[in-house]
């Protein structure tokens, strides 16, 4: 067991290593904005708000081996009277990357990396809500995994559809 952690170190150590390697750099908030456009009125309503929650997840290359990876949250809570509150979320986290074939950057920047940033978002969002002074949103986990095989299945399907058919 020894000889192949000293193995596995010097080749680490000396460059020759050519394993997909992913690091997480650094994650942060980019951006935060709440509203609570009917203060003071609206903690006398009486009537439970509806919430809505919107998911946008965005990549970018700052580097040769190091991306971006943004999480966009927005939720809007409405009730009769007008909104409750609003708040949008982008919290980012920076990967670097190296020898991590092509065809595997794509599913890691639309799954992986956002189910590891999404408890940290979760966290920054159900406080600000708190902080607004409303009951914390605590979101469900999200399986992100699933949602990019979905829409890979859905965007292989539709560009299999001969021209002329809906």
């Amino acid at each position: 067991m020894a000889e192949d952690t000293d193995h596995i170190t010097t080749s680490i150590g000396n460059g020759a290593d050519t394993a997909p390697q992913i690091a997480l750099i650094s994650q942060y908030v980019k951006d935060l904005s709440f509203e609570n456009p009917n203060a003071p009125a609206v903690y006398q309503w009486q009537d439970q708000p509806q919430i809505d929650v919107q998911f946008n997840i965005g990549a970018d290359r700052v580097a040769d081996d190091v991306l971006e990876v943004s999480l966009k949250i927005e939720v809007k809570a409405t009730a009769p009277q007008g909104t409750a509150f609003a708040v949008e979320l982008v919290y980012s986290a920076l990967f670097g990357m190296r020898n991590v074939p092509e065809d595997q950057v794509q599913p890691f920047m639309l799954a992986e990396a956002p189910r590891l940033t999404f408890p940290f978002a979760r966290r920054v969002l159900a406080d600000a809500i708190r902080d607004g002074g409303f009951p914390p949103l605590v979101l469900e986990p999200i399986d992100f995994g699933g949602l990019y095989l979905q829409q890979a299945e859905q965007m292989q399907a539709t560009a299999g559809e001969p021209a002329g058919h809906a």
